[in-house]
């Protein structure tokens, strides 16, 4: 994971320190929450520090199960899943872009699953979010 803005372990981030680090882009991590509340009702989101190099990781659960990681970046974020096999399956049948699909098919497989990585940068971006979560939860 590339490192994330928030590094100083003493630091744990907040909201107003987040919407500084993110700008612009802010608002598109506004549009996924509130359709994940719309959508599944109230999560779970828990600050982790992972290390000097990954920094501080959003993680974002429904009920006890982890839906994906929020990796905040200057200007930007990503947000990163695992899915199973059932899901990457289900990732496979659907009408996501054949380089998400592609990238998930040839991501490595380790035993909680395989990973992707999502850079969002535009309303098309947090539309595949939508999707990916609604895959996870589904599968």
């Amino acid at each position: 994971m590339p490192a994330s803005v928030f590094d100083d372990k003493a630091t744990l981030p907040d909201d107003k320190m987040l919407a500084g680090a993110l700008g612009k882009s802010n608002r598109l991590w506004l549009q996924i929450k509130k359709h994940l509340k719309a959508e599944y009702g109230e999560l779970i989101e828990e600050w982790k520090f992972y290390g000097q190099k990954s920094g501080w990781i959003l993680k974002t659960l429904r009920k006890k199960r982890n839906l994906f990681f929020f990796i905040p970046l200057k200007g930007s974020f990503q947000v990163s899943f695992v899915f199973g096999e059932k899901a990457v399956a289900a990732v496979e049948k659907s009408d996501l872009p054949k380089e998400l699909i592609i990238e998930l098919k040839n991501a490595r497989k380790y035993a909680e699953g395989r990973g992707l990585r999502i850079d969002v940068r535009n309303s098309a971006d947090v539309e595949h979010i939508k999707k990916l979560v609604e895959i996870k939860v589904n599968n």
